[in-house]
């Protein structure tokens, strides 16, 4: 809890500063917007930090994003359904909508799962599959949309789908009331279950763990699913939310906003370290961070830098600690 309370810490020195050199930080608009970013942005990081704590690591979410993105708009739009020809057959078709939502999810679980398969089945490195999917994914996402802008027009027949993506309940932003859920029973999962356990123990030492009777392909190849599960449940608030979705550019980069709130939150990308809390408190962190960038009218050229320096410092402070604990156990076991 040391990290978490570490972050904790940082998080309301930020909040303090942003809200005293800016008052509309504190504004309902404000926080409502940032909460609704946290929970878009949450979701698909605790994907990422579970397939992390494994001591992998998935870079094709962005592009998957993009993919489901086009997919979602032309199969609930049939003005925007212009398929390759392979699947002409499908141009001006009209789908329900709660089907085209189980085929999005399903889509990115597929997709997890394939990437799974190749990292514990072929014994492909994690960082070449998922590199190798965000230039894959990227490619046919602009190839099934003949790299058009695609969106959801007047919204005509899956209004309620629309509204249940943006909306609010109470004031409180739909999708940061999803993350606070999934974080829940992710934290069950991972705390306090006999998986969770077995997860820690593999990002440890895998060979250990299979030696001692766990079944490590299984294992990692579920964080690989759920990672692509969660790409999923979050392409579709994400695709809302922008309501334009361009192949070329949606879900740019944001493979590295779920890494960096992992690792910012306590993540090891050795494996074998993180936390629901941890990864949640990034989240909010990184947004937080982003909130004060634009508040305090800092140049977006220099968004990027500042988000890399924090995040960096973040880490350097976590390995000293780290270091420095590491050093007292030794002289103490020496002693």
């Amino acid at each position: 809890m040391r990290k978490e309370t570490g972050i904790f810490g940082l998080l309301v020195l930020m909040c303090l500063v942003t809200s005293l050199k800016s008052p509309h930080f504190l504004s309902a608009e404000n926080l409502q917007n940032t909460a609704r970013l946290i929970g878009l942005y949450g979701i698909f990081s605790i994907g990422a930090g579970m397939v992390i704590i494994t001591g992998g690591i998935d870079l094709s979410v962005g592009s998957m994003f993009a993919l489901l993105g086009v997919i979602l708009a032309m199969l609930l739009d049939p003005k925007e359904s212009n398929w390759p020809k392979f699947l002409s057959f499908l141009n001006g078709s009209h789908f329900a909508w709660p089907l085209v939502i189980l085929a999005i999810i399903g889509l990115g679980t597929l997709l997890g799962t394939f990437h799974g398969y190749l990292i514990t089945r072929v014994k492909l490195q994690p960082f070449i599959v998922t590199l190798c999917g965000l230039l894959f994914y990227r490619g046919m996402a602009r190839f099934v949309s003949d790299d058009n802008t695609k969106g959801f027009g007047d919204a005509k027949g899956f209004e309620i789908l629309q509204k249940a993506a943006t909306g609010m309940v109470f004031g409180v932003p739909i999708t940061f009331v999803l993350l606070v859920i999934l974080s829940v029973v992710m934290w069950v999962v991972l705390h306090r279950t006999v998986y969770g356990r077995h997860l820690f123990a593999v990002g440890r030492n895998e060979e250990a763990a299979r030696y001692s009777g766990i079944n490590t392909r299984r294992i990692i190849a579920s964080t690989y699913i759920l990672s692509g599960f969660l790409a999923g449940v979050a392409g579709i608030l994400i695709a809302f939310y922008t309501n334009s979705i361009s192949p070329s550019s949606h879900g740019n980069f944001y493979e590295l906003y779920g890494i960096a709130a992992a690792v910012l939150g306590g993540c090891s990308l050795r494996g074998g370290e993180g936390s629901i809390v941890g990864i949640v408190l990034g989240t909010i962190l990184l947004q937080v961070l982003q909130n004060l960038v634009n508040l305090l009218g800092i140049p977006s050229s220099l968004s990027f830098a500042v988000m890399g320096a924090v995040i960096l410092l973040g880490v350097l402070a976590d390995q000293l600690l780290t270091n420095r604990a590491k050093s007292a156990r030794t002289k103490t076991s020496a002693a």
